[in-house]
């Protein structure tokens, strides 16, 4: 499935600068130390390639649990009309992404949702979480729905 979401004209503004870094860094090891959630719901630790630096790019990010095992991730951006950067990075690399779920490293492929899939996904996401459907609101970009499928480990990795 393509990663083929514009950003929009309207919308909150981004969450960015050095406040921001560190809120995601405090995140970031706090879901390293305890798992579980942050801000009401399941929360993971996104690691993806950077599309410009090709450095590695680290991100709190909630995750709601898919019918098929997968987890669905929403490129949200707190209802911003532009897509967050880790959106980018997935689609310049969706099969160099991992995931840190209750203290395991899971590799997975990423893909994006459309159709009937997505309006089913997303139906799911804002029945458990109405935040998502409040951030929708307040941008015109349709907001990325991501399922990360689990990876065949390779020679144990």
């Amino acid at each position: 499935m393509s990663f083929d979401t514009p950003a929009g004209t309207r919308g909150t503004r981004q969450p960015t600068g050095r406040f921001f870094r560190w809120i995601n860094q405090l995140m970031t090891r706090r879901i390293r130390r305890r798992g579980g959630q942050v801000m009401g719901f399941n929360a993971l630790i996104l690691t993806t390639v950077g599309r410009k630096t090709g450095a590695e790019r680290t991100n709190p990010v909630g995750w709601f649990p898919a019918d098929d095992g997968s987890r669905l991730i929403v490129a949200s951006a707190a209802g911003a009309a532009g897509n967050p950067a880790w959106y980018y990075n997935i689609a310049a690399n969706p099969g160099k992404v991992r995931i840190e779920v209750d203290g395991h490293t899971i590799h997975v492929t990423a893909e994006q949702l459309h159709g009937a899939d997505r309006t089913l996904a997303w139906k799911q996401i804002t029945t458990a979480s109405p935040r998502f459907a409040a951030y929708q609101d307040k941008t015109d970009r349709e907001l990325p729905i991501i399922r990360l499928l689990p990876r065949p480990s390779q020679d144990g990795v």
